[in-house]
C-alpha cells in the first residue's frame, strides 16, 4: 500500500508510529538514510533521469520517503526560476521502467509496473512531499526523478545564470525486532494479552514447497474453550501483512486454516493474528504445515525437518527456543520412534511431519552462467541448447540473476521449436517465466501463468509460429524459473501429448540494451554511486525504450538535406580566403582554410541519423572545428589592428596556444568565444586610438571604410552571435547553424583590412653618404601600414 502526502517531520513521525499499533509487543527501531542532492534534467530518455538506490531492511513495517526539491540560480535561492513539476518513480527490486512520453516499446517487450508521483511547488524555491509504503518488500528500492521535457533550446554555457532544480530523497524506516519465528511442522501454544491487539510471526519457506498451510487450533479465551475464535488470520510473503493481505476470519472456523498454493521459495512468510473485539486474553495453538513436492509420496521417506526442508542455519529465536538446541532436543527423541504424524514431546510444542504432494514438482535444471562483459551474460543449459520436452511432465529451468549486478540490463528469452520432431502432430509448446518460484504445469492446468503468489510471463510456440521472444528491461534479481510444457490439439481440445517429444532451442541471455538501441540510438552505460545500469539515447527524432518509435523520426531526405546544408554552408569561407590571399594575408588565409575544412567534416560526422561520414575520431574533429572558429575570429581582429609583423605573429602563436588550452578545459563555455574576441578587440582599440592621437584625426581615416565595410561586417557578426545564443534550438539547429556559418564567413570578408597599396608618385630617395646621422620619418607607417619592406617608402631624412 502506498500513498503520497505533504507532511512535515511531526506528521511523518505520527504516521509511522500510528501504523505500528497492530504489531503487538514487538519492538521496533527507526533507521534513517539520505542521498546527496542531484541536479535534475528534462526528460529525453532514461539516460537523462537521476536514479537513486536504497536498501529497505527486513521486517520493515513502514517506509517513508521524504522528497525534497529546491531551486538554485547562481549559487543562491532560485526564487525567480519557473515552477517545473518533478516526477518521481518507485520500484522494488530493479530500476523503474518509465514511459512519460508515451512512446512505443519494442516488440516482444514486457513493461514491469512501478509507482509514480508528481511534486508541485508550494514555496517559491522549495517543496517537499512524502511517499509512504506500508509493509514494503525488503531489499533494493530504486527512485528515478526527472523534469518535464523542454522545448529543446540550446543554451550557451555562461550566457545567463542557469536555473537548477535539485532533488534529495530521504528514507525513514520502522523495522520490527524480535519477531517470533515459526518452523514448518511445529505447533506452539500462544496467547494474545488483553492489552495487545495482535501477534506477529514469520516462517521461512525453502525450495520445493508446493503448499503452505497455517493452522490455528485450540482457540479459547480466559483458558476456556469457545465455539468461536475472536481472531483474524493474515499471511503475506516477504513483508508483514497489511489490511489487504490474504486473511481468514476465524470466528466461523474451528480449527482455522489459511492455505497458500505455490508459495514463493526461499522467502520469509509473515503471519499476523489479530484480535477481533475481545476484552479478554486469547489462547491458541498455531503452526505451519508445508507440502513437499520434491519426491513422490510413494517413495518419500519421513525425513528430519532440518535436513529435508533445507532450512537456513541462522533463524534467530522462536519464542525463546533455539532450533539446534532446546527445540530439537525436546522433539527428536520422539521422532526416532515409529509414531503417528502428530505427536507431542511437550505440552506446548507439537511436531507434525510434512506431507507430500501427489503432483510431483519435477527436478529443476540449472543453467551455466557465462559472463562476457558488463550486462553481457549468457545462460547455457547443460546438454543444450536443444532441449527435449517430455510428453508427460514439464521441464523447468532456473536462471539466476546476481543481486544488483544484473538488474540494470535486459533479460532476453528466445524459444524456437524444431518442427521436424513433431511427427505431424499438432503440438503447442507453452511456458511460463516466473520470478521467485516456478509454476508447475500439470495436465489439467489452464494456459495461464498465474498463481496465488504472483504472475509470470507467457510464451508459446507451435507449427505455424515456431519462434517466440521475450524481453524484460531491468529484471528483478534472484532466480527466474522457466517451465515448459507440451500439449497436443485434438478434436476435443488440448490434451496431453502421447508418443511425441518435441525439441526446442532455448536461448537466455542478458544485454545492456534492447538490440543495442538499433540504428538510431546509442546504448550508454551509466553509473549512480556504485550501481551500474544501461539506457538508450535516441537521435534523429526516434524515441522509445529501444529507439524504435518513428512517429517523430526524420526522413532520409531530411537527414541528407540537413547534412548538406551544414557542410556546404562552410563554402562561404571561400570568398574570405580569396580576399585574404589577394591582400597577402597568408597566415589568415591558412586559418580560414583550416576552419572551413574541419567544420565541414565535423558536421558530416556530427549528424544524428544515418547520413554520417567521419574521416577521423569525433572528438578530434570537434576540437579542430572549435579551434578553427575561434582562431578565425582572433586572427581577423588582430589583422584589423594593423600591427607590426613580428608583434602580429607573436599574438597569433599565443592565441593558438591559449585557445587550445581553453577548449581542452571547457569546450562549450561562453568565455571561450567572448574572451579571445574581447581581448583582440581591446588590442585593436588601443592600436586605433594611438594612431588617432598621432594623426589627430579618426582612424580609419575614410568614411567609406566605416560605412561600406566596418559597419556591415559588425552588424553581420552581431546577428550571427545573436542567432547562436538566443535562437538556436535542437529542432532548428540544421538551418540556424548553417546561417551562422554563412554570417560569420561573410563578416570576415567585410572586416578583413585591405592590403596597403604602393604610392606610384613617389620614388625612393638614395641614401646620402657622409658623417653624422639621419632622422627618418616613415609617413606610411604613421598612417598605420604594417610592413615597410613590402611597399615603396617616402622618407624625409635630415642630418
Amino acid at each position: 500500500m502506498w500513498q503520497l502526502e505533504r507532511l512535515g517531520p511531526p506528521r511523518l513521525l505520527w504516521l509511522i508510529c500510528s501504523s505500528l499499533s497492530a504489531v503487538g509487543e514487538s519492538l521496533f527501531v527507526t533507521e534513517y538514510f539520505t542521498r546527496t542532492p542531484r541536479k535534475l534534467n528534462a526528460f529525453n530518455s532514461f539516460a537523462s533521469v537521476e536514479l537513486f538506490h536504497f536498501n529497505v531492511p527486513d521486517d520493515t513495517m513502514m517506509a517513508v520517503w521524504n522528497l525534497i526539491t529546491f531551486k538554485e540560480q547562481g549559487g543562491t535561492f532560485g526564487d525567480s526560476c519557473p515552477n517545473r513539476n518533478v516526477t518521481v518513480y518507485f520500484r522494488s527490486g530493479a530500476p523503474p521502467v518509465i514511459n512519460p512520453l508515451e512512446t512505443h516499446f519494442p516488440r516482444d517487450t514486457v513493461v514491469p509496473g512501478s509507482f509514480a508521483v508528481t511534486l508541485t511547488w508550494t514555496l517559491p524555491n522549495r517543496t517537499t512531499g512524502a511517499f509512504n509504503v506500508t509493509s514494503p518488500l525488503p531489499g533494493d528500492w530504486f527512485l528515478a526523478a526527472h523534469l518535464p521535457k523542454d522545448e529543446g533550446k540550446i543554451s550557451v554555457k555562461g550566457l545567463s545564470e542557469e536555473c537548477q532544480y535539485l532533488f534529495q530523497p530521504q528514507l525513514i524506516v520502522q523495522r520490527l525486532i524480535g519477531i517470533s519465528v515459526l518452523y514448518p511442522g511445529y505447533f506452539i501454544d500462544q496467547m494474545i494479552p488483553v492489552h495487545n491487539r495482535s501477534a506477529l510471526y514469520k516462517v521461512f519457506i525453502p525450495n520445493y514447497i508446493s503448499k503452505v498451510k497455517v493452522q490455528l487450533v485450540n482457540c479459547s479465551t480466559k483458558n476456556k474453550s469457545s465455539d468461536s475464535c475472536p481472531v483474524v488470520l493474515k499471511i503475506r510473503a516477504r513483508a508483514p501483512p497489511v489490511h489487504n493481505s490474504s486473511a481468514l476470519d476465524c470466528r466461523e472456523w474451528k480449527p482455522c486454516e489459511l492455505l497458500t498454493v505455490v508459495p514463493a521459495w526461499e522467502h520469509w512468510y509473515y503471519i499476523l493474528v489479530e484480535r477481533y473485539l475481545s476484552n479478554s486474553d486469547v489462547y491458541f495453538r498455531i503452526g505451519v504445515q508445508v507440502t513437499d513436492c520434491s519426491k513422490p509420496s510413494s517413495v518419500k521417506d519421513q525425513a528430519q525437518p532440518s535436513s529435508s526442508m533445507n532450512m537456513p542455519q541462522s533463524f534467530g529465536t522462536a519464542m525463546g527456543f533455539s532450533l539446534s538446541d532446546t527445540l530439537l532436543m525436546a522433539v527428536l527423541p520422539g521422532l526416532a520412534q515409529n509414531v503417528s504424524p502428530l505427536h507431542s514431546s511437550k505440552d506446548s510444542v507439537i511436531y507434525l511431519a510434512p506431507t507430500t504432494d501427489d503432483n510431483k514438482c519435477w527436478p529443476i535444471r540449472p543453467t551455466l552462467r557465462n559472463e562476457l562483459d558488463t550486462f553481457s551474460v549468457h545462460f547455457y543449459v547443460f546438454f543444450g541448447p536443444n532441449i527435449s520436452i517430455p510428453p508427460d511432465r514439464a521441464a523447468v529451468f532456473a536462471i539466476n540473476l546476481m543481486p544488483v549486478l544484473d538488474s540494470g540490463g535486459v533479460l532476453n528469452m528466445e524459444l524456437k521449436l524444431n518442427t521436424s520432431t513433431l511427427k505431424g502432430a499438432n503440438v503447442t509448446l507453452f511456458g511460463c517465466l516466473n520470478h521467485g518460484m516456478p509454476l508447475f504445469l500439470q495436465e489439467n492446468s489452464s494456459l495461464k501463468c498465474e498463481s496465488d503468489s504472483g504472475s509470470g510471463f507467457y510464451l508459446s510456440v507451435n507449427v505455424s509460429a515456431n519462434i517466440t521472444k521475450l524481453r524484460i528491461p531491468y529484471p528483478q534479481t534472484g532466480t527466474w524459473y522457466l517451465s515448459l510444457r507440451s500439449i497436443c490439439g485434438t478434436k476435443h481440445g488440448f490434451e496431453q501429448c502421447t508418443n511425441v517429444t518435441p525439441e526446442v532451442y532455448m536461448r537466455a541471455y542478458l544485454t545492456p540494451c534492447i538490440n543495442d538501441c538499433g540504428t538510431y540510438g546509442q546504448c550508454k552505460l551509466l553509473r549512480t554511486n556504485n550501481y551500474l545500469y544501461a539506457a538508450c539515447e535516441c537521435k534523429a527524432g526516434w524515441n522509445g525504450w529501444g529507439c524504435t518509435d518513428n512517429s517523430e523520426a526524420y526522413s532520409y531526405s531530411f537527414q541528407l538535406l540537413s547534412t548538406l546544408l551544414l557542410c556546404l554552408s562552410n563554402l562561404m569561407f571561400v570568398p574570405p580566403v580569396a580576399i585574404a590571399i589577394r591582400s597577402q594575408y597568408l597566415l589568415e588565409a591558412s586559418v580560414y582554410i583550416f576552419t572551413m575544412f574541419f567544420s565541414t567534416f565535423y558536421h558530416a560526422c556530427d549528424q544524428p541519423g544515418i547520413v554520417v561520414f567521419c574521416i577521423m575520431e569525433y572528438d578530434v574533429l570537434q576540437f579542430c572545428d572549435f579551434l578553427g572558429s575561434l582562431m578565425s575570429v582572433w586572427v581577423t581582429v588582430i589583422a584589423m589592428a594593423r600591427l607590426k609583423s613580428i608583434i602580429k605573429q607573436v599574438l597569433y602563436l599565443l592565441g593558438a596556444m591559449s585557445l587550445s588550452m581553453a577548449l581542452q578545459l571547457d569546450r562549450h563555455g561562453l568565455w571561450n568565444l567572448l574572451g579571445p574576441s574581447l581581448f583582440a578587440l581591446g588590442i585593436m582599440a588601443v592600436a586605433w586610438t594611438v594612431r588617432t592621437i598621432r594623426r589627430r584625426r579618426c582612424y580609419p581615416p575614410t568614411w567609406k571604410r566605416w560605412v561600406f565595410f566596418l559597419f556591415p561586417g559588425t552588424m553581420i557578426a552581431t546577428s550571427a552571435v545573436a542567432l547562436y545564443a538566443f535562437v538556436e534550438t535542437e529542432e532548428n539547429y540544421f538551418y540556424i547553424h548553417s546561417i551562422w556559418h554563412m554570417l560569420i564567413a561573410g563578416s570576415v570578408g567585410f572586416l578583413l583590412p585591405p592590403r596597403a597599396k604602393p604610392d606610384a608618385k613617389v620614388t625612393p630617395l638614395k641614401r646620402r653618404r657622409g658623417c653624422g646621422y639621419q632622422l627618418c620619418v616613415n609617413e606610411h607607417e604613421e598612417l598605420g601600414l604594417v610592413d615597410p619592406g613590402i611597399i615603396t617608402i617616402n622618407s624625409i631624412c635630415s642630418s
